[in-house]
This record gives C-alpha cells, structure tokens and sequence, in this order.
C-alpha cells in the first residue's frame, strides 16, 4: 500500500504568494514565498507554477495540491468578489489545473484559516468554526465538523459584506465600501477601517500599526479608536452567533494580534447575543487562531486531502 502523498498548499495573498508542503500528519517540510504579480494574471499563474514545480523537486514525490485564493470561483468557473481585481472574471481554477498538469482543490483563503484552525488549530475537534480574518480587508469562513461550507454561491461565511448589525447613525455613519455598499462590516472591523474611523475622529490620518503603537505609549484619542473598534467588533461577532451558534470564533490577520480583543470580546459581545446574560451566558468560545499568518496556507494544503498526486 503506497503511502499518502505530500500536502502542497499555495495561498494567494495581494502582496505574496506562499507554498508550504506539508507531510500527512500535517508536519512542514518545506516553504517558500515570492511576491504576487501586481496587476498581472499571466505572470499570477506562471508564479504559482513555478513554486508548485519547486515543491515538487524538494518533496522528491507526488504530491496533492489546495490552493487558498481571494474571493471565489462562480459557477461558471471564473473569479469573483476578489479585491486583487485583476483575478475577477478569469478561469483561475482551470488555468492552474492546466499549467501544473493535475487536480487542484481551490477555496476562498477565510474557509482555508478556518479549515485550518478546525483540523490541527485552535478549533480541532469542535463541531462548527468561524474563523474571521481582521486585515486590510475584512473576511471569513466556516468549518463544520472538519468540512469547509461553501454554498450554492460560494458565500458561505462573507460576513464583511452586511450591514455592521445595530448601528447607530451618529456614532456609526455609513462608509463606501468597495463592494459599491456602504456601511459593510469590512469598513468598520478591517485594518483600513481602523484608519479611517480614526481620521474621522481626531482628524489624524495615520495607519493602524501607528494607532496601536500610539495607544500602547498611552495617547488617549488612539485608545479611544481601539475601544470603538472592539465593540463594533463584538456587535458584529454576535451577530454570527445569534445566526450560527459556533462552537468557536477563531480570529486571524494582522488585527487578531491585539491582545485586548480576546480579553474584552466575549465581554462586549454578551448584550446583544440573544437570550444570554448573567444567568444565561455565552459558550461560544473565542480564539486566536493558532497557526497564525500560517494557517491560511496550511488549510490550502489541507484542502489537498484525497485528491490524486502528481
């Protein structure tokens, strides 16, 4: 009986594309990274086979390959709802499967974090994962009982793209969003969000890490943006748990690093989840998701599991 062939996960980000090889009881055997064609979809495609063709000479081996992407394939096979826009409208999954010579599993890169965290991470061996990524964009996936759920439309889990739930005009005014919406929970919760909400404050326009570097030495407007910013948070979580009851809510992306939100979300989230309270509290369980800025290209290569080796 031949052994289970190496995992090769690729994860296409905006900036960087990453390939891990992984063995099949998940240890990592080999990582590269290259930065993302800007703009490009050629050149986008001719990176991801090169890297797949350098794991395949280090594995010395067939291997099994996922491939985590922005947005999502449609049904008629072509991208959409991808903010590296040069991706949307194109065959992506058939043109790689074409260039490497085999089957690939594709999925949205939030359903890789939570396929991740639910098969080795922060949420192994719970029934249902939510896994949300806070970063420049604002997205999310769900894992149920080990599966990725996708849909119909390959929506499962957009959550950024609602309404930020219980808003209130004056202390939350619609923004646009580049979803042609305003006042998308991506505005408020996401990386830029921050920003923004900031400047419209204070008047101050400075990036996020700034914001956070500035709160931490004590600056009181900076502080006061992140307090806004982790109750928009927690409205918008409890939202999905009045929809979905997770078992556990596993954060990922560069905000998920902000050591007050595992302290103060499942505190701020309690008012507006329905019927907990004192008496009745919440059991989903908040996490930060394990494998970190790796988890996305580790549930990429998870996602190759049972699919013939090349």
């Amino acid at each position: 009986m031949s052994a289970a062939p190496s995992l090769l996960g690729i994860d296409l980000g905006g900036t960087k594309i990453e390939a891990l090889l992984l063995d099949a009881a998940g240890a990592e055997r080999w990582r590269r990274r290259v930065p993302t064609p800007p703009g490009d979809y050629e050149a986008t495609v001719a990176a991801i086979a090169g890297l797949a063709a350098q794991a395949r000479a280090a594995a010395g081996a067939p291997l099994a390959v996922g491939l985590g992407t922005p947005g999502a394939a449609g049904a008629d096979g072509r991208m959409k709802n991808c903010n590296s826009t040069w991706l949307n409208g194109r065959p992506l999954h058939s043109d790689i499967e074409s260039a490497l010579g085999q089957p690939v599993a594709l999925a949205n890169d939030a359903n890789c974090l939570a396929l991740s965290e639910a098969t080795d991470g922060a949420g192994a061996g719970a029934d249902v994962v939510f896994a949300a990524i806070l970063g420049t964009g604002c997205g999310a996936g769900i894992a149920v009982r080990g599966h990725v759920l996708g849909g119909p439309n390959r929506l499962a889990g957009e959550w950024g793209h609602n309404p930020l739930p219980w808003a209130r005009d004056d202390a939350d005014p619609p923004a646009p969003c580049y979803c042609g919406r305003r006042g998308c929970i991506e505005t408020w919760v996401s990386g830029s969000g921050l920003a923004r909400d900031h400047a419209r404050v204070t008047g101050q326009a400075i990036a996020g890490e700034r914001i956070v570097e500035q709160a931490a030495a004590g600056d009181a407007a900076c502080r006061a943006t992140l307090e806004r910013h982790a109750e928009r948070l927690a409205r918008a979580l409890a939202s999905v748990i009045n929809l979905l009851d997770p078992d556990v809510i596993v954060l990922g992306g560069g905000l998920s690093k902000l050591p007050h939100l595992p302290r103060e979300l499942p505190r701020l989230w309690v008012p507006w989840v329905f019927g907990c309270g004192p008496g009745e509290p919440v059991l989903t369980r908040l996490a930060v998701a394990r494998h970190g800025d790796a988890s996305g290209v580790r549930g990429a290569a998870w996602l190759a599991r049972g699919l013939p080796a090349r």
